[in-house]
């Protein structure tokens, strides 16, 4: 198996690959010690039974061939479980790959579960067997052992079985659309975009005061561009629970901030102690009433708390007796909130998500549908 290491190499393999109908992708990258991924490995392959390994690291590499691939919409790309591998193409190659396809996803649909391993995937539909020993090695150290190349090069020619065994079923059972909105996700520049002013998002659902959330944005922006700009992960500015205590304490002075419990002795003393202050002093200038409200999880309310348990079994057997996940076509906010109320804007109640699902749950709640148990399995009813 030998790695392709210049340019001129990968032109001439990207340029086979670009007269096929589609090609699988994968990539092997190094994210533990940076913010940003590091590429480390590149495996395609396409049904010709053509393959490829490039090595990104190699000195004076271009990887533009392969990002024209990527973007070239004669071809398919396939790829599984995709999310990381489309964040590095598009940090590195300014580009989402068109067309695109997740056998992940895919996997949902056909009735897989909702979260299924590459490795079941591979044993149940190409009736093979993935030797992970190499899995998490170090993909950064060079030279690659032939036992890693030939980890990487199977998940790339094996998903070329699964992609056709699930195209195949789509087709058979006509539901190639609903894969649309998980895949609009996916190839969407907003998914990849690392906004240091949206970062207190995802720390929030803690917080209950303006004060507390202004605080929290300006010191979780502040930590995420320092973040990116040394190119380390966030948490090697600052923990997470340290975040959360400057926002809830506002600490204004030096001694204030050391005697935070997350707070490392002597770090309220250096530089970035005195960037935090300066944070927490622009959170604190912030107008309350302009401070954004926290999106958190719908509140059940104690009157639906025992329909929105009949609504999950509903999802259950329906998902069971359709064959696709119940990830993919309702959450539990969504059902809390058709348990609130019949119009709820949530994507269950439109388009094929209604028909399948949505139709059945307000049928259940209006009490013309009832569920019984028989054989060990739960049955849906119409009522007269």
């Amino acid at each position: 198996m030998k790695l392709i290491t210049s340019t001129e190499e990968l032109a001439s393999a990207c340029a086979r690959f670009a007269t096929q109908p589609f090609v699988t992708v994968d990539t092997e990258f190094m994210r533990e010690t940076t913010y940003y991924p590091k590429l480390c490995l590149i495996q395609i392959a396409a049904p010709d039974g053509s393959t490829a390994l490039v090595d990104p690291l190699a000195p004076g590499i271009d990887l533009a061939p392969f990002f024209a691939l990527m973007g070239d919409e004669r071809v398919l790309k396939v790829f599984h479980s995709a999310r990381q591998d489309l964040e590095i193409i598009w940090l590195l190659g300014g580009l989402l790959p068109q067309p695109f396809f997740d056998t992940q996803v895919a996997a949902m649909v056909c009735g897989y579960g909702d979260s299924v391993s590459y490795e079941q995937l591979v044993n149940d539909v190409a009736k093979a067997k993935i030797d992970k020993s190499s899995r998490f090695t170090d993909w950064s150290r060079r030279p690659l052992s032939d036992a890693q190349l030939s980890y990487a090069l199977s998940d790339v020619t094996h998903l070329i079985k699964v992609y056709e065994a699930l195209a195949r079923e789509l087709l058979s059972t006509d539901r190639g659309a609903w894969l649309d909105e998980e895949m609009a996700v996916l190839t969407s520049p907003d998914t990849y975009r690392a906004d240091p002013e949206q970062a207190w998002r995802r720390l929030s659902s803690r917080m209950r005061k303006a004060r507390e959330i202004a605080v929290l944005m300006e010191v979780a922006a502040w930590r995420e561009r320092e973040a990116q700009t040394r190119n380390v992960p966030r948490g090697r500015i600052l923990k997470d629970e340290a975040v959360i205590d400057i926002a809830t304490s506002a600490p204004r002075s030096v001694e204030a901030l050391g005697r935070l419990r997350t707070i490392p002795a002597g770090f309220e003393r250096s530089r970035t102690g005195a960037d935090i202050l300066a944070a927490v002093e622009r959170g604190l200038s912030r107008d309350p009433a302009g401070v954004p409200t926290p999106e958190r999880g719908r509140a059940r309310s104690g009157g639906n708390g025992a329909l929105v348990e009949l609504l999950k079994v509903l999802l259950k057997a329906v998902c069971e007796d359709e064959r696709v996940a119940p990830k993919i076509i309702a959450t539990v906010d969504d059902l809390e909130a058709i348990a609130e109320d019949d119009a709820a804007d949530v994507p269950v109640l439109h388009g094929w998500r209604r028909g399948l699902f949505g139709e059945k749950a307000l049928a259940l709640k209006a009490g013309r549908l009832a569920l019984s148990a028989e054989g060990g399995r739960v049955v849906v009813r119409e009522l007269p």
